[in-house]
């Protein structure tokens, strides 16, 4: 009887294909370390993971970010600021690179103080730069707000010295001015936690040297037609200020962001749910 089992088993295996289980499509995405993008690129995981896909997620910098794609080592990013914070990355690889869609599209960048410092524009910099100890709190180096900020320094000819740290650096000296009622400025953008967490304002820029921008989904190309119900979730995958700021007080709540995102996921599962195309629907669209 046992050998009977076995044989049908193999027979299944090897004679009839339609016994076997069908994998679905993997993806791999790549997200810089910045708040939202740790935010919703944890949330796309397991949105998808939800559905059967074996979804691979892995932090870089920027730059590696936009030449794996242009390369096809990697599939998505779902936050790139475009079409102003990373000009020079879509300049150089932009034509290796697809847009699938609009995470949020109503970015800005900019630099932000307390409400409690009694300035409202980047030209009252200079008269005050003793009281922020001539510096301006930014991020890594080769993030886009980075050189648009030493941009405005240049086109203010601000007497202050922008420092490069990460992010997490760059919000404890937030907190840490806050606590102490002192002046400080950083380089700030939305959407972000800080805004939530924070009672803060931007700087006036008179000469617009910070852009509006929009966070896009880039891909690398071929990846819609090789994978088109992904690419038609990524597409549908789109947020406003209201629930992305939810989502990253959420992913804040604990060290592990999958912790948050679930969270968020439970609450708003039927919504999130709905954007993920099935693969037969996927090959009409």
């Amino acid at each position: 009887m046992k050998k009977n089992i076995l044989f049908i088993l193999l027979a299944c295996l090897i004679v009839m294909p339609s016994c076997q289980r069908i994998k679905k499509q993997d993806v791999l995405l790549l997200y810089p370390n910045w708040a939202e993008g740790i935010a919703i690129t944890n949330l796309a995981q397991i949105i998808l993971e939800e559905k059967g896909y074996t979804v691979t997620i892995k932090r870089l910098e920027l730059g590696p970010i936009y030449a794996s794609l242009s390369r096809g080592d990697a599939d998505v990013c779902m936050d790139t600021w475009l079409p102003n914070t990373h000009k020079d990355y879509w300049t150089r690889y932009g034509n290796k690179i697809d847009i699938l869609g609009t995470t949020f599209d109503d970015g800005i960048t900019g630099l932000v103080v307390p409400t409690y410092v009694d300035i409202n524009s980047i030209e009252e910099l200079n008269a005050n730069k003793d009281k922020f100890n001539g510096k301006i709190y930014g991020i890594a180096s080769g993030a886009g707000i980075y050189r648009t900020t030493e941009d405005a320094i240049k086109e203010y000819n601000l007497e202050l010295t922008q420092i490069s740290s990460s992010e997490t650096s760059m919000i404890t000296a937030l907190k840490k001015a806050i606590a102490h009622k002192e002046w400080v400025v950083i380089t700030g953008w939305k959407p972000h936690f800080m805004w939530a967490e924070y009672d803060l304002k931007p700087l006036k820029d008179p000469k617009n040297i910070y852009p509006k921008d929009e966070i896009k989904i880039i891909a690398r190309k071929g990846f819609s037609t090789d994978k088109p119900e992904l690419a038609k979730f990524f597409t549908n995958f789109s947020m406003d200020e209201k629930m992305l700021n939810e989502l990253m007080s959420d992913v804040l709540k604990d060290n592990d962001p999958t912790i948050g995102a679930r969270l968020f996921y439970n609450k708003h599962k039927e919504l999130l749910q709905s954007w993920v195309v099935e693969k037969e629907t996927a090959k009409q669209l």
